[in-house]
Formats: structure tokens, C-alpha cells, sequence
């Protein structure tokens, strides 16, 4: 698979950005300094603070075009595509004649995947700057990728009048001539490249590898050599050159040189699979078994991991758990009947006949069926099966590679919700800092003055103030209320202690009195309704059945409660209704009440109140990315990342992580 930044590596990062200033001292000086500003922070890979400075200069100027290309290019780089094409699409809706958004809109399509909007806009930027190289040498790679091979070749073509030294553009086309089958012009632009670009690992790799192919071991063993004294950290070289010593039957250099791909990347499951492979070979079956343990774990869908641990195992003597994983295969692919005959024999040896004789028979049928397949001439129905095996026999490198924390396994990416909003205690230490997505809304600061609570905040962070503080809290509001128990703001106050040290049942009576004597208060609702959602998810923890919502990340992008036992949030659901009606405008309670419809498994209704809170509230960041997640389960995953960079834009970090797993899907 082609790293696409790779390829377009010349032209990934623009750093003539100041060009974008010329024409502009008449500019106002906040206005000059925020431009300034946000070069500066892209300038040292600082996209997020870039994303936020410009936001702020666009709040203030929204026809600033060029404010709209620089944060699409800040998100380009945190890997937000659908956002970045967004920006650039804004930023010629504002000047029609932009090349560099053309450019960089086409860019970003190719890597979408959307190769024809992309050759389009590489059209519109050339006609516009013919003399603009950049653009000859991206299309050319757009060409390569949507196997459009000649017509990659004459843009590199074009590209090399204006830059002949660049080494990548050479290399690039070799790549399109090897796709033709034409290995000598391919040899060539490799040998090229490396004239220009010696000191390059690249151009080696590319000719090692095609020496390799030609089984040139000799040479290509050279080649791979000098890419590892170039670069000693790419894994790649290593990895050919274990194939190499594989080739020229030498396993014990080969698993040297796997042992260093899996150390430089870990979750390489190719590099893994062969490796247990060669182990077995020379017979160190337990750390071949090891590394096949391994795999199956990063890539549960392989066939060939299963088939093959389970011919290891029962070399070794575990006959069960060779039958495990025959079984194993056999279900991720049914029409195996090696897997068959295999298990069949184990089912033997351990007494069981009748399950033999079933295996036997069935591989007998799929044995009879293959060959009647062959006299076939549409012969649709056995290529429809050997394509789903291909599938299940390949590797994704980048298969289990996630940079979430706290992931369960490789196999599911911990991505979950971003928590309800309630008034809670809150040290405020540092001055805020200004933000388009700041909320302000007279009733709730009118709310908070009203109480008397200095430290109350409306939040969905966890506080920051420690436990000793908030016992002292809670024994002044016990005091308080021996004094005065009908005083619904003190009952409120220890509400909030109460939920923060976790006292659920405490917290919930006290906020049930302030309610009683203040029926009206929309707010006082919201946070008893947060706290029985928070006291439901404590039991479920309890149970070791946190409840959440998390994205598996097997390709069909499920959402999922992870929780075994279902929880009822119907009391915590009517708390927030009756706040609704009683301050239909107050974004929050749309939230908070979207976000108990995940946990209760009701997408559209879930959907539907993000959608109403954002309407109250246009930044709501935090609805536009719980909104992502929804539609992604609902497998739109491209409004769904739309709305997570929105949500990223907005300053909720954690949308870049999402964004890196599902932002290449259209």
C-alpha cells in the first residue's frame, strides 16, 4: 500500500505562508498579528493552536479566505480530510482563483479517494498557475494511485522540466512503469533517483525491491544494506531483506531481521506471521507459536493463522486446541477443506468418529464442488469465494496500529462519549482563554450568582478539587441545613458534594428537596438527572460492565455497549424532559439527554437532540462530536467525521484520534 503523504512529501507542508500577507498593510494589526500567529504555530507542527488562532480571526472576519486555507491545511496535517476539504472548498467559495486551494483541495480528495473531483481541481489549478510545478507532481500521484499510469508518467514528465533533482518524482514514475511492466525504464528512474538523491534510503528501496522480484538476490541484497546504513530506523528494508535471506535459505539472518521490523513496529502483523513461519522451519516451535498468538490477536480475520497455529499445535501435541483453531478457520471460511480433512483426522485421534466422519464428508462435498466449478465457464460462483478467501488471507500492516489510550484490545478502539454537562464545584485558577466556543447564557450566570457558590461551574469535567476540600464542603453544608433545611440552595450545594465523593443516593435526595422547594429551577433537574445516569454507570463498573459506547473497530464501524446487563436510564431521561419544558432554549439538556439515548441503544432519538443542541448553541463542540460517533454507527461515516472535525475545530482534542482511525472513508 502507497504512503500517500510520501508521495507528495515535496509539497505536504506549505511553508511560503507569508506570501499570503502580501497586499496587506492595510490590514488592521490584530487582524495582521492572528495571521502571524498562526503561521507561527504551523510553522513549529503546532496545528491545534494554529486551528484555534485563526478561528478567532475568522470570527471576527469571516470573508478571510485565506484564514480559511491555512486551517485547512493545519487540518490536513492532523490527518482531518473531510474537514481540510471543507476549509479549502470555503476558501474558493471566497476567491474562485486560489490555485494553492485548488491544489491543496485536490490533495485532499486524492486521499479521500475521490480521485475524479481531485483531477478536476489539479485542472482548475493548472490552468490558473500553468507555470506552478506543484501541481503537475500531485496529479501525477493521483494518477498513479487511480492506475491512470501513462498520464502519471507525462505529469512527472512536466513536473521534472521545472525541478529535475528531485529525487521522490523519480522514483514515482519508476513506480508507474514497473505498474506497465516496463522493468528497465522502471531500473532506470530508480538508478536516476538515486544519482540525484544519494544519501536517500528510498530510491535503494524501490531498486532493491525490484531486484528482488527479478530475483537478483545478490543485488538487491546490496540495495537493502545501504537503505539500512542510510536509515536505520525504517523497518522496510529490513523486512525485504528478511526475505532475501529467506529466499536464499538463510532463516536464521532472515529472523534476525524480522526481530527488527517488530521491534521498530510491533504491530506488523506480516512481519509476525513469516516470522512464525521461519521458526517453525528450523523447529523453535514455542516462539513460533508465540508469534502466532500474537497475530491472531492483531489480525483475528486471517484464516491462514488459524489454519497454520493449528497444524502447530498439533505438531505439538495440543490436539484441542488444534481443533480450536481448525474450527476457527473453518468458520471464517466455510469453504476450506483442508480445514476439513485436517480436523477430521484430529477428531480421530482424540475418539471423536462421528465428528469425523461429518468433517470428512463435508470436505468430500467441497472437494466435488471445486471441481465441478472447474468445467464451469461463468465459473461466478467459485471466483466470488476465492475473492472473500484473498480477502481473508491478507495482512493490514496498519491493522490493530491506534494511537486511543486505554484500548481493551487491538481489535476494539476505545472511543467513547464525552460526558454529560452539570454544575459542579471548580477551582478556576488560570484566567480563561478566549474561544469561539465559549458558551454564554444570562439564565445560567444569573443561576450560579444566584447561589452563592463561588466554585460552581457548569462543566463536564471531572473537578479539580481534592477530596479533603470537598469533605470540608459538604460538612458546611451539613451545618447549613441543620440550620435552615429549607433553604434550596444549600440542598443543592450538598448535592453537588455528595454526587463528587460519590454518595449517589445522598446526592439524589438532596437535589429531590431542592426541587421540592424550588419546582421551577430547570437546572436543579439536570443535575439530578446527572447524577442517577453517574450512580447507574458506578453499579455497572461495579459489575465490570462500565457503560459505554465504543466504536469496534472491525470495518463495519460498529458502536457498541459494552456493558453485559442493560441499565435502565429512564428516570435520569424524565429529569431532563422536565427541565425542557420548563427552559426549552438551554442547549445542554438536548445533550445530556442525547447522550443517556446512546447508552440506551436509541441512535435516531440520540441523533436527533445533538442536532437540537447544536441548533441552540452553533460551537457546541462537545454535541458535534458525540454527533460524529452517532452517524458513524449509523454508518455515515462521512457526516459523521464532517462533524468530528467540526468538533476538532473547536478545540475537543480527542476528535484527531477518531479522525486518524475513520477520516480516509468516504
Amino acid at each position: 500500500m502507497m504512503d500517500f503523504r510520501k508521495l507528495h512529501k515535496p509539497f505536504a507542508i506549505l511553508l511560503l505562508l507569508f506570501a499570503l500577507l502580501a497586499g496587506k498593510a492595510e490590514a488592521q494589526l490584530n487582524k495582521y498579528y492572528f495571521y502571524w500567529a498562526g503561521q507561527n504555530y504551523m510553522r513549529d507542527s503546532k496545528y491545534r493552536d494554529a486551528i484555534e488562532t485563526l478561528n478567532i480571526l475568522l470570527h471576527a472576519d469571516p470573508d478571510a479566505y485565506e484564514a480559511y486555507f491555512l486551517r485547512g491545511v493545519a487540518k490536513y496535517n492532523l490527518d482531518d480530510l473531510h474537514g481540510a476539504n471543507h476549509d479549502f472548498t470555503l476558501a474558493i467559495t471566497k476567491n474562485p482563483v486560489y490555485t494553492m486551494a485548488y491544489h491543496y483541495r485536490a490533495i485532499t480528495r486524492s486521499r479521500l479517494g475521490d480521485y475524479d473531483d481531485a483531477l478536476r481541481d489539479f485542472q482548475e489549478a493548472i490552468e490558473l498557475r500553468p507555470d506552478m510545478p506543484g501541481s503537475y507532481y500531485s496529479r501525477g500521484v493521483t494518477y498513479l494511485l487511480s492506475q491512470q499510469f501513462e498520464e502519471a508518467i507525462e505529469d512527472f514528465n512536466e513536473f521534472l522540466k521545472f525541478e529535475p533533482k528531485v529525487a521522490d518524482a523519480h522514483i514515482n514514475k519508476g513506480t508507474a512503469y514497473l505498474y506497465l511492466k516496463d522493468t528497465i525504464q522502471a531500473l532506470n528512474c530508480y538508478n536516476t533517483a538515486i544519482e540525484t538523491y544519494s544519501i536517500g534510503p528510498d530510491g535503494y528501496i524501490r531498486r532493491g525491491a525490484l531486484y528482488m522480484s527479478q530475483e537478483k538476490f545478490d543485488d538487491a541484497l546490496a540495495d537493502f544494506d545501504k537503505a539500512i546504513e542510510l536509515d536505520s530506523l525504517t523497518p522496510i528494508p529490513y523486512f525485504n531483506r528478511a526475505i532475501v535471506f529467506a529466499n536464499t535459505r538463510r532463516p536464521v539472518e532472515a529472523i534476525r531481521d524480522f526481530d527488527k521490523v517488530i521491534e521498530l513496529d510491533s504491530m506488523l502483523s506480516i512481519a509476525l506471521f513469516t516470522r512464525a513461519l521461519l521458526r517453525s522451519q528450523i523447529g523453535d516451535y514455542n516462539n513460533a507459536l508465540t508469534d502466532y498468538d500474537r497475530v491472531a490477536v492483531l489480525n483475528p480475520n486471517n484464516v491462514l493463522v488459524f489454519y497454520n497455529r493449528a497444524h502447530l499445535n498439533a505438531q505439538l501435541g495440543f490436539y484441542h486446541e488444534a481443533v480450536r483453531d481448525y474450527s476457527q478457520a473453518i468458520e471464517l471460511y466455510p469453504d476450506f477443506a483442508n480445514a476439513y480433512l485436517s480436523r477430521s483426522s484430529l477428531r480421530y485421534y482424540l475418539g471423536d468418529e462421528r465428528g469425523a466422519e461429518q468433517d470428512r464428508t463435508i470436505a468430500d462435498q467441497k472437494i466435488a464442488e471445486y471441481r465441478s466449478k472447474l468445467t464451469d465457464s461463468t465459473f461466478s460462483i467459485y471466483a466470488d469465494t476465492s475473492r472473500h478467501f484473498n480477502q481473508l488471507l491478507s495482512f493490514d500492516p496498519m491493522y490493530g496500529r491506534s494511537d486511543f489510550a486505554n484500548t481493551g484490545s487491538p481489535d476494539q478502539v476505545d472511543i467513547t462519549l464525552l460526558p454529560l454537562f452539570r454544575f459542579s464545584l471548580f477551582l478556576r485558577s488560570e484566567e480563561e482563554q478566549p474561544s469561539v466556543s465559549r458558551y454564554e447564557n444570562r439564565r445560567v450566570e444569573n443561576f450560579i450568582r444566584n447561589t452563592g457558590i463561588t466554585e460552581l461551574l457548569l462543566t463536564n469535567r471531572e473537578t479539580n478539587i481534592s477530596n479533603d476540600s470537598l469533605f470540608l464542603y459538604d460538612e458546611t453544608a451539613v451545618k447549613h441545613l441543620a440550620a435552615n433545611p429549607q433553604d434550596w440552595r444549600t440542598n443543592f450545594q450538598r448535592g453537588i458534594t455528595q454526587a463528587l465523593i460519590r454518595q449517589y443516593t445522598n446526592s439524589i435526595n438532596s437535589y429531590s428537596a431542592a426541587i421540592e422547594l424550588e419546582p421551577s429551577n430547570a437546572y436543579l433537574y439536570i443535575n439530578r438527572s446527572t447524577t442517577r445516569a453517574e450512580m447507574i454507570d458506578f453499579i455497572s463498573s461495579i459489575n465490570n460492565s462500565y457503560q459505554k459506547i465504543t466504536i469496534d473497530s472491525d470495518p463495519v464501524n460498529r458502536l457498541k455497549n459494552t456493558g453485559t446487563r442493560t441499565y435502565n436510564y429512564d428516570e435520569a431521561i424524565h429529569d431532563l424532559n422536565a427541565a425542557a419544558k420548563l427552559q426549552p432554549e438551554f442547549a445542554h439538556i438536548y445533550y445530556n439527554r442525547a447522550n443517556l439515548h446512546c447508552l440506551s441503544g436509541n441512535m435516531p432519538e440520540a441523533y436527533d437532540d445533538y442536532t437540537r443542541a447544536i441548533e441552540l448553541f452553533p460551537n457546541f463542540a462537545e454535541a458535534y462530536y458525540n454527533r460524529g460517533l452517532v452517524q458513524i454507527y449509523l454508518k455515515d461515516t462521512r457526516k459523521g467525521c464532517l462533524d468530528i472535525s467540526k468538533a476538532g475545530e473547536l478545540g475537543i482534542e480527542e476528535a484527531y484520534e477518531v479522525l486518524r482511525r475513520y477520516g480516509g472513508s468516504n
